[in-house]
Order: C-alpha cells, then sequence, then structure tokens
C-alpha cells in the first residue's frame, strides 16, 4: 500500500509560465529550493539543495513542455526516496489550473503529513511569485 499527496490550484498565468516556474532552478530557487540544477529533459538529473544536509536528487520521469513535469526521487531520505512528484497544467478560462501529485509514499507517518502541509504552503508561494512576483527569501520560506 502507498499513499498520496494531492493540491489542485489555479494560477492566473499561462501555462508556459507555471511550466518554467516548476521545472527551471532560475524559478525553482525563488519559490522552493535554495539553489537547484538540472534540465527538464527526460531522465535528466536535478540537484534539489536546501541546505548542506538536504542536497536531494531526483530524475525526470515525464516531461511534456507546458503540460506535465514529473521527477523520480533517486537520492533523499528514507521517507522521500520511493516517492514521485509532479505537476500536470491545464489551460482554463482563468489561467492555469496546476494538479500537483506527490505519490508512493510508503507509510502515512509524521513526514508524510508534515511534507503535505509544507506543498500546500509551497504551491501558495508558487501561485504568489508566478502571479504577483513575490520571492520569499529561503530562510524565510519554513
Amino acid at each position: 500500500m502507498s499513499y498520496n499527496i494531492y493540491h489542485n490550484l489555479t494560477i492566473n498565468t499561462s501555462p508556459k509560465e507555471v511550466f518554467d516556474a516548476v521545472s527551471l532552478p532560475q524559478h525553482l530557487d525563488n519559490w522552493w529550493t535554495l539553489k537547484s540544477s538540472g534540465k527538464p529533459e527526460l531522465q535528466a538529473e536535478y540537484n534539489l539543495n536546501f541546505t548542506d544536509q538536504y542536497k536531494w536528487f531526483c530524475k525526470v520521469s515525464k516531461v511534456n513542455p507546458n503540460e506535465s513535469f514529473h521527477l523520480k526521487m533517486i537520492k533523499s531520505n528514507d521517507d522521500w526516496n520511493p516517492t514521485t512528484f509532479g505537476f500536470d497544467l491545464e489551460e482554463v478560462k482563468n489561467g492555469t489550473l496546476l494538479k500537483f501529485s506527490h505519490v508512493n509514499w510508503l507509510k502515512e507517518n509524521h513526514h508524510f503529513r508534515h511534507s503535505s502541509f509544507c506543498w500546500a504552503l509551497l504551491l501558495n508561494g508558487l501561485k504568489n511569485y508566478l502571479e504577483k512576483g513575490d520571492i520569499i527569501p529561503f530562510a524565510e520560506r519554513n
């Protein structure tokens, strides 16, 4: 049995702008990571660096420009390692419907629940970044 996190939100901008914000390191660093690297190409490796203790790695498992971007964890902590998270985008009347998923958690433990809460906050930060240009300094994102 596995456990999954899902969040949907509408962002008042184009699918291309959302895709770029969730797949390009220069944007990821403005709303999620401290510093990151990678290219939105199938099987490309991403480094998601949050601190010296949290330098995680993942590979692009699905990419369709302006439609979907998914990353499979390959080196993180025991809870995140078996997981894949992704962003599926659908153009709607008032912007882009972002359908977020973080799937294949092995346990519904504290880390799973805390990660779900953090994703909700981060996705709201992504929305504010894209709609208002808000960049919250990394140290203030928790």
